[in-house]
C-alpha cells in the first residue's frame, strides 16, 4: 500500500514541476524574444522610435493649446457680450423707479379735462412736460407697450382679471389696461397689467 501511495503522489508532484518547468520556460522565451527585439532595433529605428513618441506628445500639446484658446475666446466674447449689455441698460434700475411718476403724470392728465382756462393752461403745461419727459426716455431705449386689443403674451403681459368676451373675436384678446407696460431696449422692465376677454 505504501507503494501505491508514493506513486500516487509521484505524478502530482511531477505535473507540478512540469508546469513550473514551463512557466519558466516561457519566461525565459519571452526574455529571449525581448532581447532579440532590441538587438534587432538599429539605433536609427531607436531613434526613429523616440521622434514618434515626441511627435505624438506634441501633436498632444497642440490639441490641448488649441481648446485653451478656443475657450479663451468664447469666454472673452461672453463677457464683451455682458458688458455691452450693462452698458445698454446700465440705467435700468433709475428708469424702473421713474416709472410710477410717468404714471402718476398721465392721472393728471386725466383728471385735468376741464373747460375752465386755468385749468386748461395747467394742463397744457403738464402735458408738455410729461411728453418731454417721455421723449428723453424713449431716447434711452424706452418704449411703451401697445396693449389695445392685442392677443394676451404672458412674455409681456400680467392677466389680473378674466371678462366675458363681448365677441368672439376679442376672446384671447386684452380688452383694458390697468398699468402700462414698458420694455427697456426690447427688455420688458414692467409687464402691462392687463383684462383678458374669456
Amino acid at each position: 500500500m505504501n507503494q501505491k501511495e508514493e506513486k500516487s503522489v509521484q505524478p502530482e508532484e511531477l505535473n507540478e514541476q512540469t508546469a513550473e518547468d514551463t512557466a519558466a520556460n516561457e519566461n525565459v522565451a519571452e526574455d529571449n524574444n525581448t532581447q532579440e527585439a532590441e538587438k534587432e532595433l538599429t539605433p536609427e529605428e531607436k531613434l526613429q522610435q523616440q521622434l514618434a513618441a515626441y511627435e505624438e506628445k506634441i501633436a498632444t500639446q497642440q490639441d490641448q493649446i488649441l481648446r485653451q484658446a478656443a475657450e479663451f475666446d468664447n469666454y472673452r466674447k461672453r463677457t464683451l457680450k455682458e458688458k455691452a449689455e450693462l452698458i445698454k441698460n446700465g440705467g435700468e434700475k433709475a428708469i424702473t423707479a421713474i416709472l410710477p411718476v410717468i404714471d402718476d403724470l398721465e392721472r393728471a392728465l386725466q383728471n385735468m379735462k376741464s373747460d375752465n382756462e386755468e385749468v386748461t393752461a395747467l394742463r397744457d403745461g403738464v402735458e408738455l412736460i410729461y411728453n418731454k419727459f417721455l421723449k428723453t426716455l424713449q431716447q434711452e431705449g424706452l418704449e411703451k407697450m401697445d396693449t389695445h386689443e392685442a392677443d394676451f403674451n404672458t412674455d409681456y403681459h400680467e392677466a389680473i382679471a378674466l371678462v366675458p368676451a363681448p365677441t368672439d373675436e376679442l376672446k384671447g384678446k386684452i380688452l383694458d389696461c390697468v398699468q402700462t407696460g414698458y420694455q427697456l431696449n426690447d427688455k420688458v422692465i414692467r409687464h402691462a397689467k392687463v383684462v383678458v376677454g374669456q
